[in-house]
């Protein structure tokens, strides 16, 4: 007996699909985040650990932006849901002009942090601004990782595969997205306080 599956069910199990593989990478990024986090508070120990210094202004700044982020991300599932094409890619282009907004920020920080002395690497180096070079800098290169997933949707929407019937692709992009949001507030929050 031959079992044959709808078009709806097709989709459904592919969603579904989609979806596991992105969880089981973001739990792969939280516990590799939860290594670093721990190994940062293990070292907080060290007779040369930096108790005191001025954490990067851009760093509070970059933090608003992705925040931002989610927001005009959110909308733009909204619109699609909606089949607003014009609003939607509004908001998505609106997600990666802030997207690339926060990297530059980021980069702004580094700056900040050298000119203040703080270096990542070398005999200037301290273990506790190290830290925040290695933490902020394996959180850019997962951000790399949104853009590209973003770029990709952008195309994939002018291209007309999404609305609203249709919109995994930009489900995903939301998941992945929020993630990131959250896990560099998680990160910044705990860098500032924990320092």
């Amino acid at each position: 007996m031959e079992i044959t599956m709808t078009r709806d069910e097709h989709q459904s199990r592919t969603a579904r699909s989609y979806k596991m593989i992105l969880l089981f990478a973001i739990i792969s990024m939280v516990m590799m985040f939860a290594g670093l986090t721990s190994a940062f508070i293990v070292s907080k120990s060290r007779v040369d650990w930096l108790k005191d210094f001025d954490f990067p202004s851009a760093f509070f700044g970059s933090t608003v932006v992705i925040i931002a982020c989610s927001l005009t991300i959110h909308l733009a599932k909204k619109a699609i849901q909606r089949n607003n094409r014009i609003m939607t890619t509004a908001f998505l282009s609106g997600t990666l002009m802030l997207g690339l907004l926060f990297v530059a920020l980021q980069f702004v920080g580094f700056s900040q942090l050298i000119a203040m002395g703080y270096y990542p690497t070398g005999a200037s180096s301290v273990i506790t601004t190290t830290f925040l070079y290695v933490i902020a800098g394996v959180h850019l290169l997962h951000l790399a990782g949104g853009v590209i997933s973003l770029l990709i949707v952008i195309y994939n929407h002018f291209k007309q595969k999404y609305n609203s019937t249709q919109t995994l692709g930009i489900e995903l992009a939301v998941i992945y997205w929020h993630f990131l949001d959250l896990l560099w507030v998680c990160l910044f929050v705990f860098l500032y306080f924990f320092k």
